[in-house]
């Protein structure tokens, strides 16, 4: 091995190999059968479920998990696909500790909630391994719809209007589909290629077109007027492809990236230990992408790694669990700072911070300052929307929509991160394509 941890600058192949497969692999392993029933039989089947409230997707998680208890778990996974036909990956990367789990009638009781989140991957896991689809298309109606962005909402929505009996072309800028996870979950919590057996799963439903490669509004693409004279119905999910900038001088400096990029080079890397990291890594953002850059920094041989959040840990979007996953894989966490200088020559070298504190106009800079080394930094402070068609209405950054994702142009809907209503989330995007889906449908039938 010709580098280490201590190795200066950016280099690959900081560990051994078998240290990469230990760290890149399954972090939270799946329920075996007899472990599952167990499991199960801990829920109190509520009448009015509170957890079932706090699935965006609405599953019925008392009925599913009853099914698992009675030996039926593919019963269970069509109780779950039935809402959410992404509830395999929904399974691994949901923050079910501030979503089902955290509503959970045990966690008053005992402080441990039912493990919702395992279970369902249980019975999901059950049924995909069987190659089963277990639904079919209805009659073909004649109708078409264009999708854009083949990301969690798009993909949603795409199975939903096929099963329907629509014909659905996805269009997306990517080489893969898959979206947001695909290329912007950590690897940890999806490893063995799962985002693509996901979608090749789906796709069995059929109906179901996908072109890669293709962005809106590119030369020699396509743009959405016409989208519209090719389709009856256009759905726009595809998702932010900007980053915010730190707005500083310097901020151009080698060494210095968007975490998103960072994150979708890993999960697309055949071989981890030919990606590059730094020795010192400074992390820039408190969001999950911001935890999942900085713990894949660590694992892939980092030896300090720190995120750097401008607010208090209790603001962090990051929820609990995630900030103390990171805490246990070595990444220091300071809050209440924000970046003000970027320093180094040509490269980065180090990035001077402030203090900040609640003032009456909102967060004030201190006079307090500390620097970090750095060689290598990640940008994780929230992603912006691309340039959107002159007709579809932007309100606040993102395309505005209704409740059922209709937008200020006739026969277009929209859904996922890319509108006002998205949250940075596979299970919200997968509720907003679903039930666009269910309104185009109805859309297209009274046409």
């Amino acid at each position: 091995m010709s580098n280490s941890q201590l190795t200066e600058g950016i280099a690959p192949a900081r560990l051994d190999p078998e240290s990469y497969c230990t760290n890149f692999a399954d972090h939270a392993p799946p329920l075996g059968t007899q472990e599952a029933r167990i499991a199960a039989d801990r829920c109190y089947f509520c009448y009015d479920a509170p957890c079932m409230e706090a699935c965006p997707t609405a599953i019925d998680i008392p009925l599913f998990i009853r099914q698992i208890s009675t030996g039926t778990p593919e019963a269970a996974a069509k109780t779950i696909f039935d809402q959410n036909i992404m509830g395999g990956m929904c399974a691994r990367v949901c923050p079910t500790e501030n979503l089902c789990e955290g509503s959970c009638v045990r966690m008053d009781s005992e402080g441990e909630p039912v493990e919702i989140g395992a279970l369902q991957r249980f019975a999901t896991d059950t049924l995909m391994a069987k190659q089963s689809h277990p639904y079919t298309r209805a009659e073909r109606t004649g109708k078409s719809v264009a999708v854009v962005g083949a990301g969690p909402a798009g993909l949603a929505c795409a199975h939903r209007l096929a099963m329907k009996g629509h014909e659905v072309t996805v269009y997306d800028a990517r080489s893969k589909p898959g979206g947001l996870n695909e290329y912007g979950i950590a690897s940890y919590k999806t490893p063995g290629g799962f985002a693509q057996a996901e979608v090749d799963w789906l796709m069995q439903i059929g109906g179901i077109t996908i072109v890669e490669n293709w962005q809106l509004g590119r030369v020699g693409d396509g743009d959405l007027a016409e989208l519209l004279g090719d389709y009856d119905a256009v759905f726009l999910g595809m998702g932010l492809s900007g980053v915010n900038a730190l707005r500083l001088e310097g901020e151009d400096k080698d060494g210095i990236r968007p975490a998103t990029e960072f994150i979708a080079e890993l999960r697309q890397a055949s071989d981890l230990a030919e990606l590059p990291i730094g020795r010192d890594v400074v992390v820039i953002g408190g969001g999950m992408t911001a935890v999942d850059a900085a713990v894949q920094s660590k694992l892939l041989g980092a030896l300090n790694v720190t995120l750097v959040y401008r607010r208090s840990r209790a603001e962090m979007p990051a929820s609990t669990v995630e900030q103390e996953h990171a805490l246990t894989h070595g990444v220091n966490i300071i809050e209440n700072a924000a970046p003000i200088a970027i320093h180094g020559n040509g490269a980065v070298r180090q990035v001077e911070f402030a203090y900040t504190k609640k003032g009456e106009g909102g967060l004030e800079m201190t006079e307090a300052t500390f620097k970090l080394s750095a060689d290598q930094v990640f940008k994780a402070i929230g992603q912006t929307l691309g340039d959107m068609p002159p007709k579809v209405e932007v309100a606040g950054g993102k395309i505005k929509v209704d409740g059922a994702g209709r937008t200020s142009v006739e026969r277009v809907w929209a859904g996922g991160d890319c509108t006002h209503a998205g949250e940075d989330l596979t299970v919200t995007a997968v509720a907003q394509g679903r039930d666009a889906a269910e309104e185009i449908h109805q859309f297209l039938m009274e046409g």
